[in-house]
């Protein structure tokens, strides 16, 4: 990927970014805010949400015409691309549920019975599409018998890997400048070797001039579930899976912390964590906010590192 592209694509995310946050200003598209959180957070009642929408339009209006042109990669990134706009969707349309709930009223969010059979169907096509292509054998003697064409224990394992991303990336977002952080050094190690995640690390580069701390606008479910596809493709199809949780250790915990969170209340009623995930948790410990979403930076940063190294030392 040459630089002139993702730099086109840095630009013209920050532009629809930005004018995104015009409209939605000017329409009154904001985000409420929960009262029983963070106190800090209060003041961020009505700030434009599902910024996530601009930025991955920006990343499809530069891929599709490279990848059409020849210079946007082989098979595999139109892999990680229509699995990345298939759980954008998804999350595209819990933003527009919550935008118009907050608007004229009426349903207020997809329900997780809903949501979840939707990223199901996604995830599975991006499972018995990517198998046969992952760059290492996913699980050495344990493939299973080919359906579709794809080793069905190695295809059941990646729709786990894809749903189980998309998630925890979701419930990584929260804080100004968290998620678009945590996304563009998860995804440094593959930047040479991925256009559609050197694209995304782009993209993400032009929103988060706009959702750095004040946030103008927040990400929604659009944004943080093509992150997450993106991740769990790029990682399948040019890396190791087995890094992935390595790299995406914040997301990992954050995921893990409702779970916790979850399970706990239903066994004792009382909460385990101050707030879940667990980024808000620390907020209610007494933690500024930027300095979290820095902390969790640099926690990614070194486990990005860790992974770098573990791709160049691996045969």
């Amino acid at each position: 990927m040459s630089v002139p592209w993702t730099l086109v694509t840095a630009l013209l995310s920050w532009f629809l970014v930005g004018l995104f946050i015009r409209v939605s200003k000017a329409r009154g598209w904001g985000q409420p805010v929960r009262k029983d959180g963070p106190q800090t957070h209060l003041q961020k009642e009505g700030t434009p949400t599902a910024g996530g929408v601009p930025f991955v339009l920006a990343l499809a209006l530069v891929f599709f015409p490279l990848y059409l042109m020849g210079r946007g990669g082989d098979g595999r990134e139109l892999v990680i691309m229509l699995a990345a706009l298939g759980m954008g969707v998804i999350g595209g349309i819990d933003d527009f549920l919550k935008v118009r709930s907050r608007m004229v009223g009426g349903k207020k969010e997809l329900l997780a019975r809903e949501k979840f059979p939707l990223q199901l169907l996604v995830a599975l096509v991006f499972a018995f599409l990517a198998a046969p292509l992952a760059s290492h054998e996913l699980l050495p003697g344990l493939g299973g018998p080919l359906v579709l064409g794809a080793p069905l224990w190695d295809a059941l394992l990646l729709t786990f890997v894809m749903i189980g991303s998309v998630n925890a990336f979701n419930f990584t977002d929260g804080l100004d400048g968290l998620l678009a952080g945590v996304g563009i050094l998860v995804l440094l190690p593959l930047v040479a070797l991925s256009p559609s995640a050197a694209l995304l690390v782009a993209a993400l580069l032009g929103y988060l001039w706009f959702n750095a701390s004040p946030a103008r606008v927040f990400m929604g479910d659009m944004g943080s579930h093509a992150i997450g596809a993106v991740a769990a493709g790029a990682y399948v199809l040019y890396a190791d899976v087995w890094l992935l949780p390595v790299a995406a250790l914040i997301p990992v915990v954050a995921v893990l912390s409702v779970v916790i969170q979850v399970a706990y209340f239903k066994r004792t009623g009382k909460r385990f964590f101050r707030m879940a995930p667990i980024h808000h948790h620390f907020e209610l410990l007494g933690w500024p906010e930027t300095h979290v979403t820095v902390r969790f930076w640099v926690i990614t940063a070194v486990m990005t590192a860790l992974t770098w190294w573990l791709l160049g030392g691996r045969p």
